[in-house]
């Protein structure tokens, strides 16, 4: 937001539109921390009266995270993120669960997921598959499935990509993962703050009329039992950064990444960051319970935004699947302007977006994820997202066309 000329309150209301990166700081999460703080900070290790309390803020806080997205609390481990827990689970199980070794991942996935398969890879011997996807990102079920082996330790799919929306369906290749005794692993960041995913149910739901994959009327059915192991992350639910968690099957081993005095049953060791912990367990709980409405209404917003894109912007080409996207997700090309260019406009006219994952921000190379759908290097660098934590107001709508097309005929 460099470029912007007032970053007050209500610049960040109007403008901000890269909630994938990070969703606004709910109030409610705030004043979890800020109670935490308050009555006095404490290590949930230590046996005194202040780490009780502490020890029952964490465990309050597990609690809370597992009922709203179908775990069991011993299910629930602490983060310091998304990149962590995706580590954890790829490396951890991987390690643990020594059946083979072969890993199944696709060419889109999170930075934290490709490189802790390469790292399997080049320090213990893994074999890696990456599978290609289509032009608008998704996973050839059947194929994914035919690459599973007998010797195939873990798949890891995410459920929802953050440079381009897509959702994916994950059914038949867990089916057969299963069958064959496969561990599964998801990377559900992105989605689990704007779809209804439970690791409880395993009935695959059908989609709400006009909603995307995985928005359904029963909020508790998707990915279900059908998967091993989650990912999910705070900052994403409107909770504070730093913090995340993995969501593991109870009977599954975990190879530990972090050592030292074994906190979170022993998965991963560091004193907890307690008030982040509280933070993320009330962003969870107030997401979670708005997750069919709100959905639906960023999707209404999301889909006029990519109408009057692609109607009025010369060049502007939808990334990712036309339908089968998160709710508040838009992102395109447009050739003849350099993705750059447009978020620096953007900025200045007090527009907050991105060109893609958060996590590559400031390479100059073109992302992989564009690559893999099929783009050309030049295009692929004309990338810009918009991602969205509340409805557009009309008049920021207007505004990101105006600057659009200005920069495309002044190019």
């Amino acid at each position: 937001m460099s470029g912007a000329s007032s970053p007050d309150a209500a610049y960040l209301d109007v403008g901000y539109l890269d909630a994938a990166a990070t969703a606004p700081l709910r109030p409610e999460a705030l004043r979890a921390m800020l109670d935490v703080w308050e009555s006095g900070q404490a290590n949930a290790s230590s046996v005194h009266s202040p780490g009780f309390r502490a020890r029952e803020l964490v465990e309050g806080a597990r609690t809370r995270i597992a009922r709203a997205l179908g775990a069991m609390p011993g299910e629930v481990i602490f983060t310091s993120g998304g990149t962590e827990a995706n580590s954890l689970a790829i490396v951890g199980l991987a390690l643990a669960r020594p059946r083979g070794r072969h890993i199944v991942t696709t060419a889109i996935e999170h930075s934290s997921v490709l490189e802790s398969c390469r790292y399997l890879e080049r320090v213990f011997g893994f074999e890696l598959t990456v599978l290609p996807v289509d032009a608008d990102g998704l996973v050839d079920q059947a194929a994914a499935a035919q690459a599973l082996r007998p010797d195939t330790t873990l798949v890891s799919v995410g459920l929802a990509n953050g440079e381009i929306g897509t959702v994916q369906s994950l059914g038949e290749l867990a089916d057969s993962a299963r069958e064959l005794g496969v561990t599964v692993h998801s990377d559900a960041v992105q989605a689990a703050a704007s779809l209804p995913v439970s690791f409880g149910s395993s009935t695959a739901p059908s989609a709400a009329p006009g909603a995307p994959a995985g928005v359904a009327p029963d909020p508790s059915a998707w990915p279900g039992r059908s998967v091993d192991a989650i990912t999910v992350a705070s900052h994403k639910f409107g909770g504070p950064q730093g913090v995340g968690a993995l969501i593991v099957r109870g009977h599954l081993q975990l190879e530990s990444i972090i050592h030292g005095g074994g906190q979170e049953r022993g998965a991963r060791s560091g004193t907890e960051n307690v008030a982040g912990i509280a933070g993320f367990a009330a962003a969870v709980a107030v997401a979670t319970g708005q997750i069919g409405s709100a959905a639906l209404a960023l999707m209404d917003s999301r889909d006029e935004l990519i109408a009057r894109v692609l109607a009025e912007v010369p060049g502007a080409a939808l990334t990712g699947h036309p339908s089968e996207r998160l709710p508040g997700h838009a992102s395109f090309t447009i050739s003849g302007v350099s993705g750059e260019s447009l978020l620096v406009a953007l900025d200045t006219a007090g527009v907050a977006v991105s060109s893609g994952s958060a996590c590559a921000a400031g390479k100059s190379e073109p992302s992989p994820v564009l690559l893999a759908l099929g783009l050309r290097d030049e295009l692929a660098q004309t990338a810009v997202r918009f991602s969205l934590a509340d409805p557009l107001a009309p008049e920021t709508l207007d505004r990101i066309i105006r600057v659009l097309r200005s920069e495309v005929l002044r190019g």
